[in-house]
Formats: C-alpha cells, structure tokens, sequence
C-alpha cells in the first residue's frame, strides 16, 4: 500500500505565499516522478507543476511556483504571489514502483484559498 499525505494549504491574500509539502509512504521500491496537480471550482483537474529527471510547469504558474524534492519520497511545491485564479484543491501525485502496484498514485488533496 502507498499513501501520498499532503499539508500546507490555508487560505492567504493575494500576493502572498504558501508551501506545499507531499509525503510518500508504503511499500514503495522507487518513484520516477512526483508533481502538483489542481482543480478549481468547475473546473477540470490541471497539471501545475512535475519534477522527474527535468521540472514542468504549467505557463500560468512559471515564475511564481517552485517544484523541489526534499527527498526521494518527499516533494514540495512553494508558491509566490499567489492570485485569486490559483484557488483551488491541490493533488500531489506520484509514479510509484511498489511491492504491490505500480503506477500513479494521489493524495487526498489540500484547499489553497486565495481571497482578501
């Protein structure tokens, strides 16, 4: 079993900051790649930002965001000036190799709120 457990999210003005972290746990061999996904209020859930070998970002966010690894198992996501458009739940996903499924897996999801 894996677990992606996320934290970090809150409500904040615009302009401000905020920093995700996503933790993997389990019966993980090895991760090729973990990453921030979002999905806004009737909207669909959008790629922001992966880290494998290279970083992706989505263009709304490039500059702004920041994906990093703090460990194999670990990735966090600091975000810079925020704006009320990045309102949303934010995923973190991760393609595992595991004992006993491989491929990708979800956190549960946090609320980032960016409202004055």
């Amino acid at each position: 079993q894996v677990q992606l457990v996320e934290s970090g999210g809150g409500l904040v003005q615009p302009g401000g900051s905020l920093r995700l972290s996503c933790a993997a746990s389990g019966s993980i061999f090895s991760i090729n790649g973990m990453g921030w996904y979002r999905q806004g209020p009737g909207k669909q859930r959008e790629l922001v930002a992966m880290i494998t070998q290279t970083t992706t970002y989505a263009d709304s966010v490039k500059g702004r965001f920041t994906i990093s690894r703090a460990n194999t198992n670990t990735v966090n996501l600091q975000m810079n000036n925020l704006k009320p458009e990045d309102t949303a739940v934010y995923y973190c996903n991760a393609d595992v190799t595991s004992t006993t499924r491989s491929g990708a897996f979800w956190g549960q999801g946090t609320q980032v709120t960016v409202s004055s």
